[in-house]
């Protein structure tokens, strides 16, 4: 059985490693953002705190369900638990920042895409934030427990491999 510090150990990793991500994805976005060009220092630096907490909060809920939906025992030590986790939750991640952003800059004006922003075009949604809840997360996951993932033994023949 896994205990509860090694558990706990790897989410806050995990979650640490994510707002220092996405902390510096914010800063380095900023310029496809209109925000960049229309507000005062002290709104922008509020908005990028705003936003990387906001991230914080995407991480661990994303984590917690896909903990909940896949995790067994095991978790996070297996590597097989360990990857379908993490995929769980870069895919909840992925798809809660495609329907925020659509929300946020279509539906409520809240922020709004710079020229210089990329966008889907599927979606409209922007490239960049889309592309962050693949980077951040990924790094995250790697970063908090790659060295504590074991490969499942199996038996052959009645012996260990």
């Amino acid at each position: 059985m896994i205990s509860i510090s090694k558990r706990l150990r790897v989410t806050l990793i995990y979650l640490a490693t994510a707002g220092a991500g996405n902390l510096a994805w914010e800063v380095l976005q900023l310029p496809l953002y209109t925000i960049w060009y229309t507000a005062p220092v002290a709104s922008i630096a509020f908005a990028v705190l705003h936003c990387t907490l906001g991230d914080v909060l995407i991480a661990a809920a994303s984590l917690a369900l896909a903990v909940l939906a896949l995790g067994r025992p095991e978790w996070p030590e297996n590597a097989g638990t360990y990857l379908r986790v993490a995929y769980l939750a870069l895919g909840l991640g992925v798809a809660y920042t495609v329907f925020s952003e659509w929300v946020q800059v279509e539906l409520l004006g809240n922020w709004a895409y710079s020229a210089k922003m990329p966008r889907l075009p599927w979606l409209g949604t922007g490239l960049a934030p889309f592309a962050q809840w693949f980077v951040v997360p990924t790094a995250a996951f790697w970063l908090a427990a790659p060295h504590r993932c074991k490969p499942a033994r199996r038996q052959i023949s009645g012996g260990r491999v």
